[in-house]
């Protein structure tokens, strides 16, 4: 029965599976269990610091007194550093009303949602992504979803958008994506953004525009040589109708220091910034300097950032590595080589096997269950970024472990597998 104390939106919210997995991971560690975590899309400072210069303006910040309220839109400081960044570093102009400050990247994501969706408007976005369903919720949006697989690198291209996006008000996109460590090539990206000109073109004058939202949170973390693109250096004309969300949390492992930011046309970012005024989400003071600072040290962020991808796609490639090793062997899992962010996608197709204990394995969940038990790892099911069928791929995130420790586990992870009824390798070493 409904609880008539709450409201709709209360009942029907649903908590995250990733926080449910981890609590899960938190209990077995209580017991002395060793478990090799790869579920949190987060950074242990044993592993990866923030850099240095960061550190020390917070500090140096915080004893000059800038601990009272920042702007609402966020420090000009900050602000004209982002614009700055951007046009260095992408080769993008905006002017300083294009870009509003936020606590970390998902007041800014909320933000555009409560900005342009009203209750009943269509959200198109793909799956697996992250969250997209539950920003939904928060605003009353119908989700139009799209589930994409392997053969796409879990993107979109534009053939799956197009009769999807007529008449719909945003279409989310994420690149390097997350769950899956995968990025738009121009091609993909230019042809979506052609999309998005031709439903524009469509429309009526009456008629409300078709906006991209461009997640690029991770765009600094690319690996194997790769390039990140984005909609408004491919196609220039698409530039009224994108907003992009951006934040230091993952390119510097800030994850806790909440600094975010969102870029796009001023008439969209206006609203958006008195949101995040109501709510309070701004980024501290403190931290808005310190990230001013660093964002105009050239030399420091280039530092940083060669070592942050050397040390996040050693432990990427150490996952695949691993994994494929295993499928040259016989085992039945895949892996994607990872292009980017700090994930990996893998697949461990356990499905109809059943355990030494006589339990049969049905679900993801029940194979996620499994690995975690039997082997020591810990990894998110696809299902957890709204993927309804189960075929066995699952995120696999290196923030918080070290290369040793992923080695460490394949031996386990084979041996889990070998244990399995319908294993079709069986008694390997």
């Amino acid at each position: 029965m409904t609880s008539t104390r709450l409201s709709r939106l209360a009942n029907d919210i649903h908590g995250s599976a990733i926080l449910q997995i981890a609590a899960d991971v938190r209990a077995l560690k209580s017991q002395g269990e060793e478990i090799v975590d790869l579920t949190v899309g987060d950074f242990s400072s044993k592993q990866f610091r923030i850099p240095r210069e960061l550190e020390d303006g917070i500090v140096d910040a915080l004893r000059a007194g800038e601990s009272t309220y920042p702007p609402s839109n966020g420090l000009e400081a900050l602000r004209r550093g982002v614009g700055e960044f951007y046009s260095r570093r992408l080769g993008l102009q905006f002017p300083l009303e294009s870009i509003l400050i936020a606590a970390g990247a998902r007041p800014a994501i909320y933000a555009t949602f409560r900005a342009l969706v009203d209750p009943g408007d269509r959200v198109v976005f793909a799956v697996p992504s992250w969250n997209n369903d539950s920003y939904c919720d928060l605003v009353g949006a119908q989700p139009v979803i799209v589930e994409c697989d392997a053969s796409t690198g879990f993107l979109p291209n534009a053939d799956m958008l197009r009769p999807l996006v007529r008449d719909a008000r945003l279409l989310a996109l994420n690149s390097p994506l997350n769950p899956t460590g995968t990025l738009f090539d121009a091609e993909q990206l230019g042809a979506i953004c052609d999309v998005v000109l031709e439903e524009n073109a469509r429309r009526g004058p009456g008629e409300r525009p078709l906006y991209v939202m461009y997640d690029q949170v991770y765009w600094m973390l690319t690996a194997g040589g790769l390039a990140h693109v984005d909609p408004v250096t491919l196609r220039p004309a698409v530039a009224p109708y994108v907003i992009f969300v951006d934040a230091i949390s993952k390119a510097f492992a800030a994850t806790g220091l909440r600094v975010g930011w969102v870029v796009g046309p001023p008439d969209l970012i206006k609203p958006m910034g008195d949101i995040i005024g109501h709510v309070g989400a701004w980024a501290p003071r403190a931290e808005q300097v310190a990230t001013a600072r660093l964002l105009g040290d050239h030399a420091a962020v280039d530092r940083y950032i060669e070592n942050m991808r050397r040390e996040a796609n050693a432990r990427l490639e150490a996952v695949y590595d691993g994994l494929t090793a295993m499928q040259r062997d016989g085992f039945p899992v895949e892996c994607i080589r990872p292009q980017g962010a700090i994930y990996v996608s893998g697949r461990v197709a356990l499905h109809g096997m059943r355990t030494a204990a006589g339990d049969v394995l049905e679900t993801d969940e029940d194979v996620r269950r499994y690995l975690l038990r039997s082997a020591g790892l810990a990894v998110v099911p696809f299902g957890a970024f709204g993927v309804q069928h189960d075929r066995g791929w699952f995120r696999l995130s290196i923030g918080v472990v070290s290369v040793a420790q992923v080695e460490a586990i394949f031996p386990a992870l084979r041996r889990a597998l070998d244990t399995l009824v319908g294993n079709e390798v069986g008694a390997r070493a």
